[in-house]
């Protein structure tokens, strides 16, 4: 864009590659065949969340894209940008009621954080469907990818010390979840941008309030260090963006959790060594170093643990109440979505959808059951704000993977 420049966003890049620790050493050999193998399992995998999912996607399976950690931070502040466009063009229009040394100064910061940011995590996720990307040279945006960061992949399967073949396949089938859910229903990802740029532009920022709220973002970075409870999201939200907030979190909950589930559901019948893969990787996802948990919990990483597990567990309780044909009322329409409070209350869902005569906003505005509203869910929701990578990236709107940004 032209004008004010809210982030640098050459800088950004240009920080976190510098800063990102280099992948585990491998021949270009090993490399070379991790690659294939990744390209490989996730067609492989497609298959099979298919038939589990019983969600039909028109899309022939396409093989991952496959990046390294340089890759996976550009491929990031691409999707930033895009996700960010409605408020930096915002902010543009009024960029002649300021000082350019202020914009300009502010934008380069910003630029260096969201870079440091970006190379803590890209040396901890290991795959994300990536929902925003740049408009493709037609000019047409491209329906999402699906990244896999197989210095990352290579680095955890020999630190969990577990089968190679088996842990790849492991998260590829929880990374097709997402191309499953995110191809097969078509709306999904339309609702996911809407509530994300809505979200953004809820709050009528201008520069100072933007700085004042910079500041009090670097309050809360100096609270989790000590120990506090300070989280960078809830620096900065107005009470409409906690409506549209609750809504986003319980969409990602459920995908994330259906993502989970799907992996754990299909993982025995078609990863032998599944049960070991998933005790240590787990006992990994709560470890760490007192820095390392500081920036998860500033980055609401642990509340997004606390999301995958209560969205499996909505899914298990709704397929085991009414099977997976029923579940999968869920994507009939935004308005069959759970709410938050419906999530921690699956037979709240249950009757509200799954056993009503109509299905809510299903078919173009067929009536809801009487009771429901499928209105945004109500407040209060453990909303961690990052709307939502899975991974704690302060968010393209990805949804992502099993590892997640545990490192």
């Amino acid at each position: 864009m032209d004008g004010m420049q809210v982030i640098d966003w050459d800088l950004a890049v240009a920080t976190g590659t510098r800063l990102v620790r280099p992948g585990p050493q491998v021949s270009r050999e090993e490399a070379r065949q991790a690659v294939a193998q990744l390209r490989r399992l996730s067609r492989e995998a497609e298959g099979h969340v298919r038939e589990f999912t019983r969600i039909d996607t028109e899309t022939a399976p396409q093989p991952a894209t496959i990046v390294d950690r340089p890759g996976w931070i550009k491929a990031n502040v691409d999707g930033f940008r895009v996700v960010l466009e409605p408020l930096t063009d915002r902010l543009a229009a009024r960029g002649a009621q300021t000082p350019a040394i202020v914009t300009s100064m502010g934008a380069r910061v910003t630029g260096v954080e969201v870079g440091a940011v970006l190379a803590f995590l890209a040396s901890r996720v290991l795959g994300q469907y990536e929902l925003f990307l740049p408009p493709d040279p037609r000019g047409e945006a491209p329906t999402g990818r699906l990244t896999l960061v197989a210095p990352n992949i290579v680095h955890t399967e020999q630190e969990l010390d577990v089968n190679p073949d088996d842990f790849r396949l492991w998260v590829c089938l929880h990374e097709e979840t997402h191309r499953v859910q995110f191809t097969g229903v078509p709306w999904l990802r339309e609702y996911v941008r809407s509530q994300t740029t809505q979200f953004l532009l809820a709050s009528d920022i201008d520069l100072s309030t933007l700085l004042e709220r910079f500041r009090s973002a670097a309050d809360a970075v100096a609270d989790a260090v000590r120990g506090g409870e300070g989280n960078l999201i809830d620096a900065i939200q107005t009470p409409e963006q906690r409506a549209i907030l609750d809504r986003l979190t319980a969409v990602m909950t459920l995908v994330e959790g259906h993502g989970d589930y799907v992996m754990d559901a299909v993982g025995p019948s078609v990863v032998p060594s599944v049960a070991e893969i998933r005790g240590k990787f787990h006992h990994r996802r709560e470890g760490g170093s007192r820095f390392d948990r500081t920036i998860r919990r500033l980055l609401g990483i642990d509340l997004k643990m606390k999301q995958y597990a209560q969205g499996s567990a909505f899914v298990r309780a709704v397929v085991d109440r009414v099977g997976m044909d029923g579940f999968n009322k869920v994507w009939a329409s935004p308005e069959t979505l759970p709410t938050t409070d419906e999530i921690a209350h699956p037979e709240r869902w249950v009757a509200r959808v799954a056993e009503a005569r109509t299905v809510p906003g299903a078919g173009g505005g067929t009536p809801l059951p009487a009771g429901g509203d499928g209105a945004a869910p109500k407040a209060g929701a453990a909303g961690d704000g990052t709307p939502d990578t899975g991974d704690g990236t302060p968010d393209t709107g990805d949804t992502s993977k099993p590892g997640g940004a545990e490192g």
